[in-house]
C-alpha cells in the first residue's frame, strides 16, 4: 500500500477536515470526459499478461475491434498486470504482436502509447489509491485487517459446511478508535467495498435486463490489497472511467461481476459505461477453452500456417452477431455485417476440425489477388529454402514464375502454403532418385512409352497445358498391347515424382515445365 493511504486512513478518524486534492481532480477529470456519454464510441480489450493470447481472447477482442470500426471509434488495449505473481514473462508483448498478426491491431495499447495512457495497470497504482481514498472518505469503503489465516479458515469451515464461501463483513463495523488502534501494529490493511443498498438494474446489450443482489451471497470484496495493488473490481471501473470507456463488450463469465461494478460507479459518483456480454467460446463438445490445450494460442496458429483471416472467419462464424453464417468473410466483411444486437445468449462452439476448410478459401482468395500473390511467391520461396536448403540441385526451382505457377496451378487444393513443401510435394523442388528398373517393374514397355512422352516435348518454347496434355497422355498406349492407361500414368508419375499418388500427371508436367520433365525422363532411362 503506498504510504499516503496509511496517513489517510488516520485521517478519516477525524472528520470535518476538507476535501483532498482527488476530489477536485476526479471532478475535474469526469467533466474533461465530456457529458454526452455517446459522443465517442471508446471499447477496451484488457486481458491479464498471465499467459498468451488465445481464440477466446482473440474473439472478445475481435468484437470489441469491429464494434469500434463500425462506429467509427476507438480500441484501446489495456493490460491488467496487478496481479504480479501470475505474470509470464513474454505475455504482455505476444498479447500485442499477435493483435497486429491477427490484423487488429489497438488504436491505444502500451506500445502505442495513447492520450488516456499509461496502459499498464501496475503503472496507474496512483488512481486506484485516489478511488479508494474517495470511496473511504464517504464511507463506501473500509480497512479490513482481517489475516490470511483467518480468511483461511473462514473458507474452509464453509467448505465444511457445504456452503459457498464469503467474508463475513468482520471489520466494517470496527469504532474509528478501534481502526486506530490496529492501524498502530497494521498500517497496511487491505480496503473493502461495502455492498449496501439495492443494486440498480442494468440492461446488458446481449442479455438484457439483469439484477443481481451480490450482498446476499457473497461477503464485500477486497477493492485494494494492503500492497497497494487493486483487484479487478476497483481497477476496471476507474480504468474504463478515465479512459471515457463508452462500451464494455467482455465475456459472459462478468455478468454477475456487474453489479459490484455498477455500485462502485454509484459511490464513486460515475456515469457507468454500456454493457455487452458476450457468450463464451467453447470447444466442438462443449467444455470450455482451456490454456493447456496448447493449439489454441494465435503463436500456434501463426506458426502452422494458418492465415489471420482464417481465424477471423471461423470463430465469427460459430457464433452469433451477423445476420447469416457463411464461409470466407473477410475483416472488412465483418466490420460492415457485425449487429450488436444480432448477438445472442448462447455459446458459440467451435469446430476447429474445419479451419484448414476455412484457410483454404482464404488462400484461394489471396491468391486471386495479384499483390497478395506476389507476397506468397515470397512466402514460399523462403518455405522452400527452409525445407529443403541445400536439397536443391537447381536454383530455377526458386525462379519466381516457377513458384507463382506452381501456386496457381494447386489453388483449390491446399489448405496452407506450407503444404507445397510436404513430402507429397517435395518432387517440385527437388529431383528424385528413380531408375530404370523401377520404371520397368512397372512396365516392360518403357523405352516405347518415354520416347512417345520426349516425342510431346519435342519443338523449343514447346507450351504445354492440362486440356492438351490429357488429350496426347490418352493415346499414349495406343497400339501397346497389354499395357493399360493406368499403368503408363503410373510410370509417368513415378519418373517425375518418385511417388505413387499425386496430381494427374498433366498437372506435374505443366508445373515442372517441358526442359525439366524432359530431364527427369532421361535421367531415369539412364540410372
Amino acid at each position: 500500500m503506498p504510504p499516503h493511504m496509511a496517513v489517510l486512513l488516520k485521517r478519516l478518524l477525524h472528520p470535518g477536515r476538507s476535501p483532498t486534492a482527488l476530489g477536485r481532480l476526479m471532478g475535474r477529470r469526469e467533466a474533461s470526459l465530456g457529458a454526452d456519454p455517446g459522443a465517442a464510441v471508446r471499447v477496451r480489450f484488457a486481458p491479464s499478461p498471465t499467459g498468451f493470447l488465445h481464440l477466446g481472447g482473440l474473439r472478445t477482442a475481435l468484437y470489441n475491434y469491429i464494434f469500434a470500426k463500425k462506429h467509427q471509434g476507438s480500441f484501446i488495449l489495456r493490460l491488467e498486470d496487478t496481479d504480479q505473481t501470475r505474470l509470464v514473462p513474454g505475455a504482455a508483448e505476444d498479447i500485442e504482436d499477435m493483435l497486429e498478426w491477427a490484423g487488429v491491431p489497438p488504436d491505444e495499447s502500451p506500445r502505442r502509447g495513447g492520450p488516456a495512457g499509461p496502459y499498464l495497470q501496475s503503472q496507474r497504482l496512483a488512481l486506484y489509491a485516489q478511488a479508494a481514498e474517495a470511496l473511504l472518505k464517504s464511507g463506501a469503503a473500509y480497512p479490513c485487517f482481517c489475516s490470511p489465516q483467518r480468511l483461511e479458515l473462514l473458507k474452509k469451515e464453509a467448505l465444511r459446511n457445504r456452503q459457498t464461501p464469503r467474508y463475513d463483513n468482520r471489520c466494517r463495523s470496527l469504532s474509528q478508535a478501534q481502526v486506530a488502534q490496529k492501524l498502530a501494529t497494521d498500517p497496511k490493511p487491505a480496503i473493502r467495498f461495502r455492498l449496501d443498498g439495492e443494486v440498480p438494474a442494468f440492461q446488458d446489450l446481449v442479455y438484457g435486463w439483469n439484477r443481481h443482489e451480490v450482498a446476499s451471497v457473497e461477503g464485500d470484496p477486497v477493492i485494494l490489497k494492503s500492497d497497494g495493488f487493486p483487484t479487478y473490481h476497483l481497477a476496471c471501473v476507474v480504468d474504463d472511467h478515465h479512459m471515457g470507456i463508452s462500451h464494455v463488450l467482455r465475456g459472459s463469465e462478468w455478468l454477475v461481476s456487474t453489479a459490484k461494478h455498477l455500485l462502485l460507479y454509484q459511490a464513486l459518483g460515475w456515469q457507468p459505461p454500456h454493457f455487452a456480454h458476450l457468450p463464451l467460446l467453447l470447444n466442438r463438445d462443449g467444455s470450455k477453452l482451456s490454456k493447456r490445450q496448447g493449439d489454441i494460442f494465435l503463436e500456434h496458429f501463426a506458426a502452422t500456417g494458418f492465415l489471420p483471416d482464417a481465424l477471423l472467419d471461423i470463430i465469427t462464424n460459430c457464433g452469433s452477431g451477423f445476420a447469416e453464417n457463411q464461409m470466407g468473410r473477410t475483416l472488412p466483411e465483418l466490420i460492415t455485417q457485425f449487429d450488436l444486437s444480432r448477438v445472442t445468449c448462447h455459446s458459440a462452439l467451435l469446430d476447429l476440425e474445419k479451419l484448414p476448410e476455412f484457410n483454404r478459401l482464404h488462400l484461394r482468395r489471396l491468391v486471386g489477388d495479384e499483390t497478395q500473390r506476389c507476397q506468397l511467391v515470397g512466402q514460399l520461396q523462403a518455405l522452400v529454402e527452409e525445407a529443403f536448403g541445400s536439397q536443391l540441385q537447381d536454383r530455377e526451382m526458386l525462379d519466381p514464375a516457377y513458384v507463382e505457377r506452381i501456386i496457381l496451378l494447386r489453388q483449390g487444393h491446399i489448405c496452407r502454403l506450407r503444404d507445397l513443401v510436404s513430402p507429397a510435394y517435395s518432387y517440385l523442388w527437388t529431383r528424385p532418385v528413380v531408375g530404370r528398373a523401377q520404371l520397368g517393374a512397372i512396365s516392360e514397355k518403357v523405352d516405347i512409352i518415354a520416347k512417345r512422352v520426349l516425342g510431346l516435348l519435342e519443338g523449343p518454347g514447346t507450351n504445354l497445358t492440362q486440356d492438351m496434355l490429357n488429350g496426347e497422355l490418352k493415346k499414349l498406349s495406343d497400339g501397346l498391347e497389354g499395357i493399360k492407361h493406368s499403368n503408363v500414368m503410373k510410370l509417368l508419375r513415378v519418373a517425375l515424382s518418385g511417388q505413387q499418388q499425386g496430381p494427374p500427371v498433366a498437372e506435374m508436367m505443366v508445373s515442372l515445365g517441358p526442359k525439366e520433365v524432359r530431364e527427369r525422363i532421361q535421367k531415369a532411362l539412364c540410372s
